[in-house]
């Protein structure tokens, strides 16, 4: 999704005056991110510093449950030096010309934001000293901060920021560069559990999410979309909607035929979104036949089965003479692993409200990629990007799932043909039907081990899903996944079919499959050898080194990995004895420039139902752990996530269409079946990064690596489902 360690150089520079009403602005602008972007360098954030010691911060990206709204301000807030009772959070508009880069995903926002949100807190602090040293007439070195205040520890004076933001208005803020950033030692904000700035607002049901937009003489929309993706309209009797109670309009929409932008459909607008419902289940659509029909599960496994048997498409990485090392190798080691579609299953359904009005559309939407909306918007509806106002909400779930906006141009297709501002709200029914799905993927492994047990040859094989030249969305096989690069006889290969059903990222994308294939088949490896799986996964790390070129995104530090490894032993007691009937399970990743190790207790009970007890997590992300409280969350919620999806969740098609509908045939874990997680960080002396994504992929082999130690029974396909029956 990202390739930020091999972005342009990002270089801040800032800009000062006085506040409207009095005070001090501080914006700044990141020019290497403009330059990257092709756009030219403009203001992208931005901090008030009010007379009376108020200090607001623009939250730039979107929250999405990450937490990055609360914890972006913290990095400046903790440089500025102010009391943190006495900051506000407000969300920035959206405006790539103005903010650059506003989308959220990938784990990027915090190695993105760490070092210009810091960089401007720290000369907004500077200047507020310059401030007291003029008005004091003395020299600004020996003068300090404290919460809100200058200090001059030889006179014992004290200016509070507020008094000194008039005179720092006036001021040219100094370089960047030249400005000392704070000893982490002295933190006082970052690196403190601190609650999401709208935690009390989420319990309390202020309306905060997309779904709670309220407008004056809004109307409610649903949108009814073919079963088999992409399919037209035939025929439809409009006449039954209309006549429900409240329904103001209904009527067809032709769409187009690309799957992420305006599909034809037929729209149902109501005084409620329940008259809206009625309306449309009233309908009798008869839908076009389409080629998409042809493809289903089954056909699309019974393809991947052949493709696996024949010469692959493309060889994605190969080092060494794999055949010759098989050939001497002690034992040779096969397997076939598979994963399915998922579904993103956000707890708040896709929904979008939009006004049309006077050639102009504004939007309000829980969007993980805004500006990707506005250009599809302006697209589709063929006005200038200009002419769309769009405002960010809280998210309830992303995922992924809303780096995609079809919902956005759904909405602004219905205000304009009713000419009233409407409020489009999908159904589960609709959001499980009409995702963007983690795309399903098959591998055949086969390694050789010496005489030592030692891991001397691998070979895979995996079969996704593209053409010639691309990959489907999401859909893409890396080919240095660990362990690559630690052995000297590799190769990774892939065979590519054609896809007509949407896909698209979910958490930790490919990530979130490729951890489940290499660190189960990594497991078999080591009780193929007659090794405990943390001494192999050890010997198999080896002495701490970079897999790769110093930069690069992909790249491994074996040391680091290492480091979490040995964490999550330490953490979960691993070699101490389990009850009969459970096992406990390791494994380890790296992605999304996060190190994550998992280890799993899990049982198989009566009729073969599995209960996961406890997982313990070791995590490195750097040498900075922003918001404890918020980071603990992510990690705990991207196992238990991860753990759900392991247990029961799939998307299967039958005839061009998803046959799961709700959480009833696509089960989220229950509360009942959480187990508690054990979080621990391993600070290392590197670049803080996000914790989004890394912790999901190691999880779910975890848990198949505990139930195979319970049972002896090794799970190759996702979900377990009724597999230990």
């Amino acid at each position: 999704m990202s390739e930020l360690l091999e972005k342009p150089s990002r270089r801040l520079f800032l800009q000062a005056g006085a506040a409207v009403g009095g005070g001090l602005l501080l914006s700044f602008e990141i020019r290497g991110a403009a330059r990257a972007a092709g756009t030219a360098p403009s203001l992208n954030a931005f901090v008030r510093i009010a007379p009376d010691g108020i200090v607001t911060i623009a939250a730039k990206r979107a929250e999405i449950g990450q937490g990055v709204r609360t914890s972006l301000p913290m990095m400046i807030a903790e440089e500025l030096d102010v009391d943190w009772a006495k900051v506000r959070i407000e969300q920035a508009p959206v405006d790539a010309k103005v903010y650059g880069d506003q989308w959220v995903g990938g784990s990027t926002t915090t190695p993105d934001e760490w070092e210009p949100s810091r960089q401007a807190g720290a000369v907004g602090r500077a200047m507020l000293i310059q401030a007291a040293a003029q008005k004091w007439n003395v020299p600004t070195e020996g003068l300090v901060t404290e919460p809100g205040f200058v200090v001059d520890p030889r006179t014992k004076r004290r200016a509070a920021y507020g008094e000194l933001v008039e005179a720092a208005a006036k001021l040219a803020p100094p370089d960047p560069k030249t400005v000392p950033l704070k000893d982490p030692k002295t933190y006082r904000i970052v690196g403190k559990f601190h609650p999401q700035s709208d935690n009390l607002a989420i319990v309390t049901g202020e309306p905060l999410f997309g779904i709670d937009t309220r407008l004056p003489g809004m109307l409610y929309a649903t949108y009814a979309k073919a079963p088999v993706f992409g399919a037209k309209v035939a025929k439809v009797d409009l006449a039954p909607a209309k006549a429900v109670k409240g329904v103001r309009a209904a009527f067809v929409v032709e769409g187009g035929t690309e799957l992420d932008g305006l599909l034809p459909g037929v729209a149902v607008v109501a005084d409620s979104w329940w008259s809206a419902r009625k309306g449309r289940d009233a309908l009798e659509i008869v839908w076009a036949d389409s080629p998409t029909a042809a493809q289903s599960s089954a056909t699309l496994a019974a393809q991947a089965k052949a493709l696996s048997a024949q010469t692959p498409h493309k060889v994605l990485r190969q080092d060494g003479d794999v055949d010759a090392a098989l050939a001497k190798a002690a034992k040779v080691v096969k397997a076939s692993y598979d994963y399915p579609f998922l579904a993103h299953a956000t707890l708040e359904p896709q929904n979008c409200t939009a006004s049309w009005k006077d050639g102009k559309v504004e939007i309000w939407a829980p969007a993980q990629d805004p500006e990707e909306g506005r250009k599809l918007v302006a697209k589709i509806l063929g006005i200038a990007p200009e002419a769309i106002t769009i405002h960010l909400t809280r998210s309830g779930g992303g995922f992924g799932r809303r780096l995609m906006n079809d919902v956005m141009v759904e909405a602004a297709w219905i205000s304009k043909a009713v000419g009233a501002p409407v409020k489009l709200v999908w159904t589960r029914e609709d959001d499980t039907r009409h995702d963007f799905y983690r795309p399903a993927g098959w591998y055949d492994l086969t390694a050789g081990l010496d005489a030592k047990g030692d891991l001397v040859a691998w070979r895979g094989h995996a079969v996704s899903f593209g053409d010639d030249k691309d990959f489907a969305r999401g859909a893409e096989i890396d080919g240095n996944q660990f362990p690559a690069r630690a052995i000297a006889n590799y190769v990774q290969a892939v065979s590519t079919m054609p896809l007509d059903l949407p896909t698209g990222w979910l958490r930790a994308p490919g990530n979130n499959a490729f951890g489940f294939v290499m660190q189960g088949f990594i497991d078999e490896l080591a009780h193929a050898a007659g090794q405990d799986p943390v001494a192999y996964r050890r010997r198999l790390l080896g002495e701490a080194r970079l897999l790769g070129e110093p930069g690069k995104e992909d790249t491994v530090d074996t040391g680091r990995l290492r480091g979490v490894l040995d964490r999550v032993a330490a953490m979960s007691g691993w070699g101490r004895a389990v009850p009969a009937g459970t096992g406990l399970g390791v494994a380890m990743h790296y992605s999304h420039q996060g190190y994550v190790a998992v280890v799993i207790e899990a049982s198989v009970g009566e009729g073969g139902k599995p209960t996961v007890h406890k997982a313990w997590v070791a995590v490195d992300v750097g040498r900075q752990i922003v918001n404890p409280s918020g980071a603990e969350q992510q990690v705990q919620g991207s196992v238990l996530d991860a753990i759900g999806s392991t247990l029961r969740q799939k998307i299967t098609f039958e005839n061009g269409a998803a046959t799961q509908a709700n959480f009833n045939t696509f089960p989220l874990l229950r509360m009942a079946e959480a187990p508690p997680v054990e979080v621990a960080f391993v600070l290392t002396d590197h670049k803080p990064t996000g914790l989004g994504e890394p912790a999901y992929p190691p999880t779910p082999p975890a848990l198949c690596n505990a139930l195979f130690a319970a049972t002896g029974k090794r799970i190759r396909s996702l979900p377990i489902a009724d597999q230990l029956a």
